[in-house]
């Protein structure tokens, strides 16, 4: 059984290399693996192209119906694993039907992409965008290589960012107004705001507020809502009194967030809650919920 050593080896090593990669700016990406990669980092309506390169191993040759090189975007849902789902995809073909005797290398462009969605590694689903070669074989399965690239897109600030200012309470005992300076977050910002308690007649211990973010995905029967707390903030230990103001001051740069996605491709949402919540000395929890906009301002 000797002459099976090796029969399950790879025909040829494929490198996938881009034009601009020693100036690019190479971001972190989580794999499957739990392992954390360096990638390139693009935006929507950039070019995209490099060079592949394809070689032989100890001399032998690769026979096949052609060579190509395609840009896919694709969103994964983690309860149907395995599935893609193509939002973008662009095919160069590269090589015509013949066979590769030595190292030959393609160059490749894809002319200012759309990539209209940001990459996103949630809960339950994976936006991604992903260069694959493919060498079509008549005999055997293809080969196959992959890389992986992030997308981020920009936003300017809104024209329109209106505060936030409601009053909640408890019938005849508790009334607190809040309030916060914008609705609207980019990923640097600072919430400003204040809580006003106008009536206080239950016993405060504490109070908090917290950033969380909640992944929607799939739709009827088949939707995953995946809440997380991204942040705890304390507003407040002890008890307040009437008239008593307390002013927040929540800096959004230490956490991992990233912008609102609405109804990707019907696939799935991603919003973010600051949530209010006060605790009294009986451990009973009482909160307020409000949703926020965050996104990515553009870089001058």
């Amino acid at each position: 059984m000797n002459f099976l050593i090796g029969a399950f080896k790879p025909a040829c090593n494929i490198s996938i290399t881009f034009s601009d990669g020693k100036t690019r700016k190479q971001v972190p990406m989580k794999k499957e693996n739990g392992q954390t990669v360096m990638v390139p980092l693009f935006q929507s309506q950039e070019n995209i192209a490099g060079k592949i390169s394809i070689e032989p191993f100890q001399g032998k040759k690769i026979e096949h119906n052609g060579v190509k090189v395609e840009l896919l975007g694709q969103i994964e849902m983690f309860f149907d694993r395995g599935n893609f789902y193509d939002f973008t995809s662009l095919v160069r073909e590269l090589d015509v039907p013949g066979e590769i005797y030595e190292r030959k290398t393609y160059p490749f462009e894809f002319s200012t992409v759309e990539m209209p969605y940001e990459s996103y590694n949630g809960v339950n689903v994976r936006l991604r965008y992903v260069l694959k070669v493919t060498i079509s074989r008549n005999y055997g399965a293809s080969i196959m290589e992959y890389q992986d690239f992030v997308v981020r897109n920009y936003s300017p600030p809104p024209s329109i960012n209106n505060s936030i200012k409601m009053e909640v309470g408890i019938e005849d005992c508790l009334h607190i107004e809040f309030e916060y300076n914008k609705s609207k977050y980019h990923l640097k910002d600072v919430i400003i705001g204040k809580i006003y308690f106008l009536l206080v007649r239950i016993k405060i211990k504490n109070m908090d507020l917290e950033i969380r973010r909640r992944e929607s995905t799939g739709s009827g029967a088949n939707t995953h809502v995946e809440t997380e707390t991204l942040a705890k903030f304390e507003l407040m230990d002890g008890a307040p009194v009437r008239g008593e103001s307390i002013p927040i001051r929540l800096f959004l740069s230490p956490y991992e967030l990233t912008p609102t996605h609405r109804n990707i491709n019907n696939k799935f949402s991603v919003k973010y809650y600051l949530n209010l919540v006060l605790v009294d000395e009986e451990d009973r929890r009482y909160f307020k919920q409000q949703e926020i906009t965050i996104y990515r301002l553009q870089e001058s």
